[in-house]
């Protein structure tokens, strides 16, 4: 093994080949056993470090140096995914229940650490790791539709103030070791720096970056060179000033949140540190794991058991006086208390902190570790159990709203845009278009982008108007065979994505039909492509399609859903396909099995209200089963039909969370049948639409 180490020291390129490796698949392998990837990443650690094959020594320079941008990274990404709407919709309750969550929690670790015999320094910051948190179950009450409940709301606008008091204990733990006497004098001095450095940081940059965006235009490169160095300008300053570098990065996070917004830039961020620098962190963290010494020490055992028995209980608590507090009911109760388990970001970056700093002996490293690895599984397998019953119902503002008829102009105005590029499937978009005019007495664009060239004159640039020409004059030929009135559109732009959202919005279109070309490789996801730019850029609904035949054999539709937040847009999608088509709609409405038979009646009652009000003519079956794998409850589903209409959900990652995917992913890489897939648009953005099709937040 001695010459493989010396081999690994010499050559960097072998461990990254190594760690690339077990990032692509260790975490593949454990969401197969239905755990965290994660949890994966720290076992492959501990499998490669000391104490396993001893491949890695905890030391190697390639190693620290990429987790120690990963650690930067996960707290810039934990204050960039902070959900300032949240926040704002639930303030009283966010800020009621942060102080539950950290104060209760905060004392319990203090009280274990005394326990113990540790000083108070190490107990202190023992507090701060048992109060943050991580919204590690976000993406399953996302899916559940429940994000709007006030007690989950007020959860996750809880973990900016958690977050923020976490980081201020740490810098002044930090700190306390480089002074002599920390005195009342020492801690103002600190607390004056950190609250001008953080002004400097959150303001500064947000004004910068504003200004640089807007400069920047549509150079999304640069944009992300700019998101970057922001980070690492925020970590610098802040050891120049003798705080740690975490603080510096979170709050980096915080100001560029407000720049980016949910927009490619942030996206490409996110993508950036957590399919890389993040998890070599995770492994990193592994690699520090001396499973040994655990059976050696029956006081590290005991430290281990009461560490996790304190913050479980300690985070029930919290939870328990928020019910009392606010008039919470206990299914509320419990899933606050579980949304509110799982330590991660924070709470393992802090401890790495502190345990370099020599505030945290590797006994309360280990700890730690295990903490992670228990909550983060326990926490989001109780959420996805207990939020079930959080689903809310439809209101009643929003069913008036979808009552309201559209005026025989209004009607007239409904445009369809169709880019076309290839031609095979060209011919199946304009059907899927025309069908869907014929409905509306509307009309067509077929459009075609040719790339600009720094000459006018080029060769290619030429090349490429012939042969969007042939395309527009046969997607025109097409239309008019089809009884459909065609307004053939050749524009030529920069680029593909900017140039069919600016002639989508030139045109007022009201939707813009597309083919989907499945492209999944490492640089569509790093860079995007062009669905990926469209669904984010356009002011109207997108319809991505999977056609395997033609539209007009389309006679039975499914339409999954899992919540009923506002399922408008994909129902009224399909019935106007139905109509067109003399098709048949199936509303599909998937639960999880523990639901009551009470709330299925409710379910029923909402949906049959929503339906008969969106379709009069021919309405829509529903149907409501229940299932334990929602996305094999599809699949099975869909073997009958003809076509599948699923929302188009990002596979969005967060902080900790590194293999989360989204249901609708998983069906529409599996289904067999035509697919078209609904981009998520807000009420402002879709006036033009007929029968005022508005929010259409539902997920599958």
């Amino acid at each position: 093994m001695e010459p493989v180490l010396q081999v690994l020291a010499q050559e960097p390129v072998i461990p990254l080949a190594i760690l690339l490796v077990v990032i692509l698949v260790v975490p593949i392998l454990f969401e197969r056993l239905r755990l965290p990837g994660l949890v994966g990443l720290v076992f492959s650690g501990v499998v490669l470090g000391p104490s396993g094959w001893n491949l890695f020594p905890a030391d190697l320079p390639i190693i620290d140096l990429l987790s120690d941008i990963g650690l930067v990274y996960l707290m810039f990404l934990v204050g960039l995914e902070q959900d300032f709407g949240k926040l704002h919709q639930n303030q009283k309750r966010s800020l009621g229940f942060a102080g539950f969550t950290f104060l209760i929690p905060f004392l319990t670790g203090i009280l274990v650490g005394r326990i113990f015999g540790f000083a108070w320094n190490t107990s202190i910051l023992m507090g701060c790791l048992f109060a943050s948190y991580t919204l590690l179950a976000y993406p399953i009450m996302s899916r559940l539709g429940v994000v709007n409940n006030q007690a989950v709301s007020a959860t996750i606008g809880a973990t900016i103030f958690t977050d923020i008091s976490v980081l201020l204990v740490l810098a002044v733990c930090v700190i306390s070791l480089q002074v002599d006497v920390f005195s009342l004098s020492n801690l103002l001095i600190l607390l004056g720096r950190l609250i001008v450095y953080s002004t400097i940081i959150v303001v500064g940059f947000d004004w910068a970056g504003q200004e640089f965006f807007r400069c920047s235009r549509d150079d999304e490169g640069n944009k992300i060179l700019f998101v970057l160095l922001s980070v690492f300008l925020a970590v610098i300053s802040a050891q120049f000033i003798g705080i740690e570098k975490i603080v510096g990065a979170f709050l980096a996070g915080l100001a560029i949140n407000g720049v980016i917004g949910e927009s490619p830039v942030k996206e490409k961020v996110v993508f950036i540190g957590s399919v890389l620098f993040i998890p070599i962190f995770f492994v990193d963290l592994g690699l520090l794991i001396d499973l040994p010494a655990w059976g050696r020490s029956i006081t590290t055992l005991k430290l281990m058991l009461l560490v996790v028995f304190g913050v479980i209980v300690s985070k029930f608590l919290a939870a328990l006086l928020a019910k009392f507090f606010y008039r919470y009911n206990w299914q509320e109760m419990l899933t606050m208390w579980s949304v509110s388990l799982p330590q991660v970001s924070t709470t393992l970056a802090a401890t790495f902190v502190g345990y370099r700093a020599g505030l945290l002996s590797i006994e309360v490293l280990h700890s730690v570790v295990v903490l992670m690895l228990i909550t983060s599984t326990l926490g989001p397998l109780l959420t996805s159990r207990l939020a079930v019953a959080l689903t809310p119902p439809i209101p009643e503002p929003v069913i008036i709203n979808l009552l309201e008829q559209k005026t025989a102009e209004n009607r007239s105005n409904f445009t369809i845009v169709v880019p076309i590029y290839n031609p095979q499937s060209q011919h199946y978009l304009i059907e899927m278009a025309a069908l869907l005019a014929r409905r509306e007495n509307s009309k067509i664009i077929p459009l075609t982008i040719a790339k600009i060239a720094a000459r006018m004159d080029a060769a290619h640039l030429e090349a490429s108007l012939q042969r969007s020409e042939r395309l527009l004059a046969k997607a025109t030929d097409q239309s008019l065979s089809l009884g459909i009135e065609a307004i053939p559109l050749l524009r030529i732009d920069d680029a593909f994505a900017p140039g069919i959202s600016r002639a989508a919005r030139e045109q007022k279109a009201s939707l813009i039909v597309m083919g989907w070309g499945k492209r999944t490789d490492l640089r569509s996801r790093l860079f995007g492509n062009v669905i990926d730019a469209v669904l984010w850029t356009s002011h109207c609904p997108v319809a991505v399609t999977r056609l395997v035949e033609s539209p007009h054999k389309i006679q039975r539709i499914l339409v999954p859903l899992e919540n009923l937040t506002s399922p408008a847009l994909l129902i009224q999608f399909a019935q106007m396909l139905a109509e067109a088509n003399q098709a048949q709609v199936t509303v599909l409405n998937v639960c999880d099995r523990r639901i009551s038979s009470s709330k299925i009646a409710a379910r029923r009652s909402h949906l049959s209200l929503l339906v008969s009000q969106l379709a009069q003519v021919n309405p829509p079956d529903i149907q409501i089963i229940t299932h334990e794998n929602v996305a094999q409850a599809i699949l099975q589903a869909a073997r009958l039909y003809d076509l599948v209409v699923l929302p188009f959900i990002r596979n969005y990652t967060i902080p900790g969370d590194l293999t989360m995917s989204d249901v609708t992913t998983q069906v529409a890489r599996q289904l067999t049948c035509s697919i078209v897939m609904l981009k998520e648009v807000k009420r402002t953005q879709i006036s033009t639409i007929p029968k005022s099709v508005t929010n259409t937040t539902s997920t599958v």
